[in-house]
């Protein structure tokens, strides 16, 4: 659990604005737990993630000064890019980075409520296949998804998953998923509060991978 634990996202401002430095650093230690699916078919997603928030960093780094939110970051690229926008830069990046994030919260939200497969509880695949389902699916083509549906069959069984995302310690089921819920209570404000700025700016793209 140590990876989830060690590195907290912040609990956001009254105005829910989601600052840049911040959010960077929490979602820099994320990529990892691609790992802890226990398979290298997943290593794309992982190097998608660390991709874009690499692309982010980059623009946050030219002005942090100005940048100094995720919002006034799209503002600045609107401006700046005119009729290309939202098509590139850091705003794309963190669309498609947003959607990760939403997966990842959605997976750990399905383990922490006990979602399961009754004939298979302690497989992950039914929590994988819903954050799936949610976040990413309908913005993949057929060959994309296909490549998930063999990625989910190398999914670990949960007490594998635990352990992985606890470092390797021998850890008990409730208090590791006691600890995902309080993880989640930031991470998910913080995931919420991406999508209404994409939604509030009219910014999200529809198109398929």
């Amino acid at each position: 659990m140590a990876l989830l634990m060690e590195h907290q996202f912040r609990q956001l401002p009254a105005d829910r604005q989601v600052e840049t430095r911040p959010f960077l650093e929490a979602v820099s230690h994320l990529p990892p737990l691609f790992d802890c699916l226990g398979s290298t078919i997943f290593a794309p997603v992982k190097a998608d993630m660390s991709a874009n928030i690499a692309k982010i960093k980059v623009v946050y780094d030219t002005n942090p000064g100005r940048f100094k939110t995720l919002q006034q970051i799209l503002e600045a690229e609107k401006e700046m890019h005119g009729d290309q926008w939202p098509k590139v830069g850091a705003t794309l990046a963190l669309m498609w980075l947003k959607r990760g994030l939403r997966f990842i919260q959605v997976f750990l939200q399905s383990l922490a409520n006990g979602e399961k497969d009754e004939s298979n509880p302690n497989l992950i695949r039914v929590n994988i296949s819903k954050a799936y389902e949610v976040a990413l699916k309908r913005y993949h083509g057929w060959f994309v998804q296909q490549f998930f549906k063999v990625a989910l069959l190398s999914a670990p069984y949960k007490a594998d998953f635990l352990r992985a995302l606890s470092k390797g310690r021998e850890v008990k089921e409730e208090d590791c998923l006691e600890k995902i819920r309080k993880f989640l209570i930031n991470f998910t404000a913080t995931v919420d509060a991406t999508y209404e700025i994409y939604g509030k700016m009219n910014a999200d793209l529809d198109y398929r991978a």
